[in-house]
């Protein structure tokens, strides 16, 4: 039987060492969202970090939201599918109902995009999580970070911690991803485009 929940899982690796670097934002999204609902993320046996609990609006004022399930992977980057494959079994959850939130290169900082399916542009967290749940087209909250100045490498980029300038907007743009997350749940892709994809 499939369930009507939701499934949010934020993308990032474990530790002190890299909670602060680009590669990062989808779990601080996921934190931003917990510190909403009032629920504690908890470690699980099946290499998570979930909470689960009602978005407090829904389409119908008065009536509570839908059921989320926030998480976040115990293990690497590159290893996110398999917990999150767990995860999704664990609550009967279709693809279509996991959104990934995630740090994308090519858009720029304090940008917001949402699709569903679609390459993974080099994220191995997003190769993780297609390999695991055997198809691409689930939804994606991308969170912009841009690219590297001069001859930098990517990937050591998106390890390294936002800039001064940019964590003066960050929790802002992390309350805007949140926010996004939330309108997808509630009122749909569409509506997260028209937002967004406007600007």
């Amino acid at each position: 039987m499939t369930n009507e929940a939701w499934l949010v899982f934020g993308l990032g690796n474990p530790g002190p060492k890299y909670e602060t670097t680009r590669h990062n934002i989808g779990q601080m999204v996921i934190a931003e969202l917990a510190h909403r609902i009032g629920v504690n993320l908890t470690r699980t046996k099946l290499r998570t970090n979930v909470g689960t609990a009602r978005l407090p609006t829904g389409a119908v004022p008065g009536v509570p939201g839908p059921r989320v399930v926030l998480a976040t992977s115990t293990g690497y980057m590159n290893e996110s599918g398999g917990p999150l494959r767990q995860l999704a079994d664990f609550y009967s959850i279709d693809t279509d109902r996991i959104i990934a939130v995630h740090d994308d290169v090519d858009i720029a900082f304090d940008t917001i995009k949402a699709k569903i399916g679609g390459g993974e542009g080099g994220h191995n967290g997003l190769r993780s999580m297609t390999s695991a749940l055997g198809t691409k087209n689930y939804p994606r909250i991308r969170a912009g970070v841009g690219r590297p100045m001069g001859r930098q490498d990517t990937a050591d980029y998106v390890l390294k911690p936002f800039s001064k300038d940019e964590r003066a907007t960050l929790p802002m743009f992390i309350s805007d991803i949140a926010d996004a997350v939330e309108m997808y749940i509630v009122d749909g892709l569409g509506k997260v485009q028209l937002k967004h994809h406007s600007k």
